[in-house]
């Protein structure tokens, strides 16, 4: 139903007037206690901002002192809504186009369909009321911008927005659902980059959806994670792995890298030496284990080779001798390293192999850089020793010469 705002419009009371004016406001202010919040908290509303009133979303008649007569049905007074019924309470408005479109034309107006696409709105539907509803996570009568860092769904605030059932025992205990996900998730990677600063780093509604949220079934998670890791995504999709994945129900890039705590991957956890992952599933004898431990050797191989090269040419750059080219030649190694542990992703030895050969060979031609610097140096030492040998003698020499003549002069 559609019908609050062609109401509120036909009344008059959705507009930029003096809010002052309001009884609503007014008498709420007196009262104490809960009734006195919404008074309190509604200064930092949205809705207030945007020139709307209490009454565009509870009807009535805001410019009555009398309580009964502010409050009257025939006025179009609905009061506080049923929890039930909250979502489409809040559509009545948020799923209207035209009407949104007056003060927010780029804001979507389909909250309310994904919403019932989701878990919590599946639930809510069944008479679960101890689901997520839009206050939950909007708040209410204080609902800010989203781009409000005060806000409950601003990015860096979403994580214990959600948390605040989630990672409740008690409110989760009926679902059956474990309750560590912040905890975890407050661990990772995304964490850190989220808290760091970047507000486009994952958070709970980045893989889960906002008023569409769900877990990703199994065969979803390596899209969800490849909306933003893209490169990774698409290696995993022509590996083997997705196949074995698939027929085992194994969720993907989860298997690896967890899905809430996940962690920046280190060398370590490829191959199958203490610490790696691949041995959890690959056994010795079997192609996968082969896999594991050439792709580990290879890169083992890449690492030893930059750390040859790279050691020699700061001696050389130590030795103030020119090493501009050979650092891009370093450079260019580390490049191909990178790329090497990128193609871990598509499970294929040679296509690990290509990087590091590349690697390798960048590598060399840096450390031959640095061996031919240090020669130099070092020929340069030696004519500088020679040269100053060969002054020092002629210096010995001017100065027996001159000894020389002193001793023939006449007394």
């Amino acid at each position: 139903m559609k019908l609050l705002p062609l109401l509120f419009v036909s009344l008059g009371v959705i507009s930029a007037q003096n809010t002052t004016q309001s009884t609503c406001r007014t008498c709420h202010a007196s009262l104490g206690g809960d009734l006195q919040k919404p008074a309190d908290l509604i200064h930092d509303d949205i809705h207030i901002q945007m020139g709307l009133t209490c009454a565009s979303c509870h009807g009535g008649d805001p410019s009555n002192s009398d309580m009964a007569g502010a409050m009257n049905p025939d006025k179009g007074f609905v009061g506080a809504p049923e929890r039930q019924k909250i979502p489409e309470f809040c559509a009545n408005c948020h799923s209207d186009a035209v009407f949104m479109h007056r003060y927010n034309p780029q804001q979507r107006v389909d909250q309310l369909a994904l919403y019932k696409t989701s878990v919590h709105g599946k639930l809510l539907a069944k008479g679960d009321t101890a689901v997520a509803v839009c206050p939950d996570c909007h708040s209410v009568h204080n609902i800010r911008s989203v781009k409000d860092p005060q806000a409950p769904v601003y990015p860096l605030n979403v994580p214990q927005t959600c948390g605040n059932c989630h990672a409740n025992p008690q409110h989760m205990a009926k679902y059956g659902i474990p309750t560590d996900q912040l905890a975890q998730y407050r661990t990772s990677v995304h964490w850190a980059a989220l808290k760091g600063g970047d507000l486009s780093a994952p958070n709970c509604a980045t893989c889960h959806g906002n008023h569409g949220a769900t877990p990703p079934g199994v065969e979803s998670v390596a899209r969800v994670c490849g909306t933003c890791h893209v490169v990774f995504d698409n290696l995993f999709q022509a590996s083997p792995h997705r196949s074995a994945f698939a027929a085992r129900g194994l969720g993907g890039c989860v298997v690896c890298h967890s899905n809430h705590a996940v962690h920046a991957p280190t060398l370590e956890v490829l191959g199958v030496g203490q610490g790696a992952i691949c041995g959890r599933c690959h056994k010795q004898g079997d192609s996968g284990y082969a896999t594991a431990q050439g792709m580990r050797q290879q890169i083992d191989n890449l690492r030893a080779a930059l750390a040859r090269a790279e050691s020699i040419v700061n001696q050389a750059d130590q030795a103030g001798m020119e090493m501009s080219e050979a650092r891009l030649e370093l450079a260019s190694a580390n490049g191909e390293y990178v790329k090497s542990r990128v193609q871990v992703h598509s499970l294929v030895l040679s296509s690990v192999e290509t990087p590091v050969k590349a690697g390798e060979a960048d590598a060399q031609k840096a450390y031959d850089m640095g061996v031919a610097a240090l020669h130099e140096r070092n020929v340069r030492r030696l004519g500088l020793l020679v040269s100053l040998l060969a002054i020092g003698m002629t210096l010995a020499g001017l100065v027996v010469g001159i000894r020389r003549l002193e001793t023939k002069r006449p007394g």
